[in-house]
């Protein structure tokens, strides 16, 4: 019988994730999977819901519940074909934009994609009070992909696609409006971070911005998330972004087949800054980075090794990946 509507009863979770930071039990990787599933499939009732997503928020999530949760998340999508080509694709999250610097998020994308590497940027288009990648790949004349056939024509032309999360995950992007509502993040805000949407191996950069979670993320990424879905960079987001801060560089973490490696040392303070837009609206930063792709200002030393770092193993990881396909056909 085909239960996908039928209301899903979440007190049984919500007794067990709910007792607060220090009496609360965290959920089994099975259990979080099939609630994630349920949330994704609006079968929890709306004070139900409210409920699981405070609960996390006071709790935090473990390992096996992100995992889980991910699990359920990859499952309610359409996915990208395995790449072919030089490069494996790489995933660029965009969901904070800038406040403070200019998002050269859309820059860090462009150099990747012009060296012929798939290039998926996603996120959402608007937030107040930021700028926001989306904003600034428009003002540069790229338009939005809102199919994954859109995307590979953007591949094919060796240009970054972007593709809000409303087209890349719709059921997500519901209960990403659930912040607007309640007024703080839930899981979902962690786990776009972390997805993987192509059939084949693939590079993500992800970001993270309290401490808690680089300890989290880095457990999930050795111990959790399935070595067959590639690879991840994992640094304190430049606010809340993957790109390199541009006047010093951040940590990178390389997490390849369940081994963790220091790829990126943090950069020693210093007063030096880089050279960067003069604003941070986003006219001001596409006509930078325009600037920046033609040579004619410098682009950051952190963010030219972060895209090197990038290209190696994107092109170790599809030389891989070839090497399998063979094997099995």
């Amino acid at each position: 019988m085909n239960t996908s509507h039928e209301p899903f009863p979440a007190a049984r979770f919500i007794k067990e994730i709910g007792r607060g930071k220090k009496g609360a039990r965290s959920m089994s990787r099975e259990d979080a999977h099939e609630l994630y599933a349920a949330m994704l499939e609006r079968r929890v009732s709306d004070l139900e819901l409210g409920a699981v997503v405070l609960a996390l928020r006071f709790k935090g999530e473990s390992v096996d519940e992100i995992a889980g949760f991910q699990e359920a998340a990859e499952a309610s999508f359409e996915h990208f074909p395995a790449a072919r080509g030089a490069y494996a694709p790489v995933l660029i999250p965009s969901y904070n934009g800038s406040r403070k610097m200019a998002n050269l998020t859309p820059l860090l994308a462009t150099l990747l994609a012009r060296e012929g590497v798939p290039v998926l940027v996603h996120g959402v288009t608007h937030d107040p009070g930021r700028v926001t990648s989306a904003e600034i790949f428009q003002a540069m004349g790229l338009a939005p992909a809102h199919s994954i056939a859109d995307a590979q024509a953007a591949f094919a032309q060796r240009s970054p696609a972007f593709m809000p999360i409303e087209a890349l995950a719709p059921k997500m992007a519901q209960l990403l409006e659930l912040r607007r509502i309640l007024g703080v993040r839930n899981s979902t805000h962690t786990l776009v971070k972390i997805l993987q949407p192509f059939d084949g191996p693939a590079l993500r950069l992800v970001s993270y911005t309290h401490p808690e979670y680089l300890e989290m993320l880095g457990e999930y990424f050795t111990t959790a998330a399935p070595h067959a879905r590639g690879d991840a960079f994992l640094m304190r987001g430049t606010e809340g972004e993957t790109v390199a801060n541009a006047n010093r560089a951040q940590q990178i973490d390389w997490f390849h087949a369940g081994a963790r490696t220091v790829l990126v040392q943090k950069d020693a303070p210093t007063d030096e800054l880089a050279q960067l837009p003069h604003e941070r609206d986003a006219a001001t930063t596409a006509a930078w980075i325009a600037q920046a792709l033609r040579g004619e200002v410098p682009v950051p030393p952190s963010i030219a090794q972060q895209v090197a770092q990038c290209l190696l193993v994107l092109q170790s990881l599809q030389a891989n990946a070839d090497v399998n396909h063979e094997e099995q056909r």
